[in-house]
């Protein structure tokens, strides 16, 4: 049971981040003079919309393939004429999963940019980067359609491609770059944002750096990594926890650098190049479709790297960070989705079943024997149970030791997504309600896969308030505004319809001192 739990574990890790979005994206817009702008590569043409355009496919890195695959990003080559922008590019190679069968083009180094009418290089609007969550195995920018964000807003956003799985974070001996390719190609685009976005009427000197999940973690990773330093002004971390750790299967985190070779000299065996003269001439001869089956499904950056020095949770405690004004939170239900997805899978948590399966996933000395005390389940409540623990370990308890780290050197604004009725993300009728969920807040923010969300009158006002908070942020690092609730940056502001308060209570809610007494 332990083994059939620990892989279950990991594709739903990969899935639950990534189901949402499996949807069309919308129709490109009309193509005009006014979409049509001079980059130093040479002039893109958009897509004209309602109150915004789209600017889509843009190559901010050169194609990592042939001789560049696993070797840091390079400058895009530039190109002649007019280039067409008016539909996204390929996603990064990956399994089938949010991008719907999935990718095997590696040409993918790029990015897209949603910016409001009105912004323009002489009245530039402040930068929102957002990187995609995934497990750093699946996703892509084009799945998030930011319009929403950029009109109420007034703010220019920018959506990522990165390198994923074994090719973003296979790491050997004598590889410059290894374990994390990934990282490096967000810093790439990040240096095209300072050098580019003036053309697009972004504000190359108010960029904040955003993310969810395994992207939210980028942005940890981003803020104590040396070569990040002056790419970004501002951070925003949703459901990615710094002080994350690889004991905890199911939010993202960093490894040592030998953790990541020994996973690489795996995967070198298993394709058949362990043996071959030249190792790496062999493993970029190696097909995408072959490295998938090769790869384990969890991926992590390493540290112990040129890039990432240490990990960032050290890094943050030392203090070793950028420091600039930092937004973070979490969802109130973080691992109830989890939690659902093994028992739907035929693996039920009841009174006789909980040893086993704490002992799956928390299988540190003793760890496993202390949770079944703290979090004691009943005939009825096995589901919620084992949610709260995956919440409490891997997500409210990391975000609130990351705030305690954070709020010493710079301003913090915490939040916690409390929307127990937000629209679910994955299909089927769940064994028990789900609440609010990893993910959940994400609808709120964006347009998933070019589709809005159904969404009552109050969870509406309630998109409309974090989209407020958040854009606020980017513009002056004080998500604060005449027409929202106040928050401030002493408790955690609590968001849910008609329910935006402060609250004291987020972090005793959960049994954080637990957690801490094991690290």
């Amino acid at each position: 049971m332990r083994r059939v739990l620990t892989a279950l574990c990991c594709a739903l890790t990969a899935v639950l981040a990534t189901a949402w979005s499996a949807q069309p994206p919308t129709q490109p817009g009309r193509p005009d003079a006014a979409t049509t702008l001079r980059t130093h590569a040479d002039l893109v043409r958009g897509a004209a919309h309602d109150g915004y355009r789209t600017f889509e496919g843009i190559p901010y890195a050169a194609p990592p393939i042939g001789r560049l695959r696993w070797a840091p990003p390079h400058h895009a080559a530039p190109w002649y004429g007019v280039r067409d922008a008016t539909r996204p590019s390929n996603a990064c190679p990956q399994p089938a999963g949010e991008v719907p069968g999935g990718s095997t083009d590696e040409d993918c180094l790029r990015l897209n940019v949603t910016t409001p009418d009105g912004a323009r290089p002489a009245h530039p609007r402040p930068v929102i980067v957002w990187l995609h969550g995934g497990g750093f195995t699946t996703g892509a920018g084009s799945s998030y359609d930011a319009h929403r964000m950029a009109t109420r807003g007034g703010v220019v956003v920018v959506t990522v491609n990165y390198r994923l799985g074994a090719l973003g974070f296979l790491a050997r001996s004598a590889l410059p770059g290894s374990g994390t390719f990934g990282l490096a190609d967000q810093q790439a685009a990040l240096r095209w944002v300072r050098a580019e976005i003036g053309a697009f009427g972004g504000d190359a000197h108010n960029v904040t750096l955003a993310g969810k999940s395994a992207g939210g973690y980028s942005v940890c990773a981003q803020l104590s990594s040396p070569a990040a330093a002056g790419l970004f002004d501002r951070a925003i971390i949703e459901s990615g926890p710094c002080t994350g750790r690889a004991g905890r299967p199911f939010a993202p985190s960093s490894v040592p650098l030998s953790t990541v070779r020994t996973a690489g000299a795996d995967l070198t065996a298993k394709v058949g190049c362990n043996s071959a003269h030249d190792v790496m001439h062999c493993l970029r001869r190696v097909s995408v479709s072959r490295l998938f089956k090769a790869q384990t499904t969890d991926q992590q950056p390493a540290y112990a790297t040129p890039l990432l020095p240490r990990d960032p949770a050290a890094a943050i405690a030392a203090p070793r960070f950028h420091h600039v004004p930092v937004l973070l939170g979490n969802n109130h239900d973080e691992g109830n989705g989890w939690a659902a997805g093994i028992i739907r899978a035929g693996h039920p948590v009841t009174p006789d079943t909980w040893p086993d399966v704490a002992a799956t996933f928390f299988p540190a000395a003793g760890e496993a024997k202390a949770i079944v005390r703290a979090y004691p389940v009943h005939p009825t409540d096995g589901g919620p149970v084992f949610g709260a623990v995956i919440g409490d370990a891997d997500f409210a308890c990391p975000t609130a030791r990351t705030d305690t780290l954070l709020v010493t050197q710079v301003p913090v604004w915490r939040y916690e997504f409390a929307d127990r009725h937000a629209p679910p993300l994955t299909p089927g009728t769940p064994p028990f309600p789900l609440g609010a969920p990893h993910a959940s807040e994400l609808p709120y923010l964006f347009d998933l896969g070019g589709r809005p969300r159904s969404l009552t009158a109050a969870q509406h006002r309630l998109a409309n308030t974090m989209i407020d908070y958040w854009t606020r942020f980017a513009r002056t690092a004080d998500p604060n505004g005449p027409s929202s609730p106040h928050w401030s940056r002493q408790t955690a502001q609590s968001l849910a319809p008609d329910h935006i308060v402060p609250t004291h209570t987020t972090q005793t809610r959960h049994h954080c001192s637990f957690w801490n007494a094991f690290g």
